[in-house]
């Protein structure tokens, strides 16, 4: 686990307002050398907010923002930095090789090219105009080029956007070996699957605030209820009818079951159809837990503002 001596990156209070609109409410976060940390949140939670602050970007109007203990701006912070945006504007004409070539000239020690080029999957686009890519073939080139200076923090903000699922596959690869290496990762995604593949640790942030921290199953473990799938004969009402039960369905001739006491009902299951098969049990996945926890905040969002009323 990281120490507090390994910190790289912070917020610690953080407050951005846009006009009347609180971005950022009071934002604490922290990123330790070697992890890779999901920020994830619903459209307007304050992610975009939260890494503008850290990039340097933009100012905090309160709190404070560090980037390897020192502030954003300063160069010295930046070049130890690679950032890989939602969008990008590039040059259209040139070559993902030119390109490629230009962006690791403004690092002290970057990658060689070829080196950048595989860990990305573009080696067979070097020579390629980058207007010519698919929207695809582009997340892969900035992707290239966010790495290519060889970061010790990476920003990745939605960065498997466009491309298909094996090329997806390929960069969570890509990135596992960047945090082999010792590179951080702050990514931001809307693929939960992602997040739970690659995180060490997650923060949901929702309304301007971060209201949840931890790993992957200590957020499952926020969620009580767990899911039950089997094959059976027993009349669905009669499932329906035991008090553990939260919800049941038949879907494809299966019985899917969600309850807080799995155990419990599993019991009665076994008990009640000798002839069971195909039993499977699973706890609460990532996307359950998220979507319970920022429909908290947003109740007790409502409830303020009924409030400040």
């Amino acid at each position: 686990m990281p120490h507090s001596h390994d910190l790289i990156a912070s917020l610690d209070g953080a407050i951005k307002r846009y006009g009347r609109l609180t971005a950022l409410d009071g934002a604490d976060l922290q990123l330790h050398r070697g992890e890779l940390l999901a920020l994830l949140g619903p459209n307007g939670a304050g992610k975009t907010t939260a890494i503008g602050l850290l990039l340097g970007l933009i100012r905090a109007e309160a709190g404070t923002v560090e980037l390897f203990g020192q502030d954003p701006q300063r160069i010295e912070a930046r070049r130890r930095i690679g950032v890989m945006l939602q969008s990008a504007e590039l040059p259209p004409t040139l070559r993902v090789g030119e390109l490629l070539r230009l962006t690791a000239s403004y690092y002290p020690a970057p990658r060689a090219l070829a080196e950048s080029a595989e860990l990305a999957g573009v080696t067979d686009l070097l020579k390629r105009p980058y207007a010519k890519l698919s929207g695809g073939q582009q997340r892969r080139v900035q992707f290239a080029l966010a790495l290519c200076g060889r970061p010790e923090l990476l920003f990745l903000d939605e960065p498997t956007v466009g491309m298909d699922i094996e090329a997806r596959r390929k960069l969570w690869a890509a990135i596992r070996q960047l945090i082999a290496e010792g590179c951080s990762v702050l990514l931001t995604t809307h693929y939960l699957e992602e997040a739970e593949a690659l995180a060490d640790r997650v923060c949901v942030m929702s309304h301007g605030r971060m209201v949840h921290e931890g790993t992957v199953d200590e957020l499952r473990a926020r969620v009580a209820l767990k899911r039950i799938r089997c094959r059976s004969s027993l009349p669905l009402d009669t499932v329906r009818g035991w008090p553990e039960i939260n919800e049941a369905r038949l879907e494809n001739e299966r019985l899917h079951i969600t309850a807080a006491e799995a155990e419990v009902v599993v019991r009665h299951l076994l008990a009640a159809d000798p002839y069971l098969r195909e039993l499977e049990v699973h706890r609460a996945g990532l996307a359950e837990a998220f979507t319970e926890l920022t429909r908290d905040a947003d109740e007790v969002a409502d409830t303020d503002q009924r409030e400040a009323a």
